[in-house]
């Protein structure tokens, strides 16, 4: 299943520097493993923002789940997720 995610990270500001890069350094590893994994399929910063929108492809909500709760910065973060279904005039064969 394919699912829009949009992400938001609000740090508090009084988080001190050394913790807030500890924590966006194991952030990045684990984002970068699930999408070697072929589950994070698209990252997208948002212009202007501390925001992105990814497309992630999992078995079923509870995986989805599952993988957006371990990122590291999940518990400073405002997160939307919409399911996506292939549109019937998609030329791409890939995106089921």
């Amino acid at each position: 299943m394919l699912f829009h995610v949009e992400m938001t990270v609000k740090l508090p500001p009084d988080m001190p520097a050394d913790q807030a890069a500890e924590i966006k350094s194991r952030e990045k590893a684990y984002a970068q493993e699930l999408q070697r994994q072929g589950k994070w399929r698209h990252l997208w910063r948002v212009a202007g923002s501390y925001s992105n929108i990814s497309i992630f492809d999992v078995e079923d909500n509870a995986e989805l789940q599952d993988l957006v709760s371990n990122l590291p910065l999940f518990p400073w973060m405002a997160i939307s997720v919409k399911p996506l279904c292939r549109h019937p005039s998609t030329i791409r064969e890939d995106d089921t």
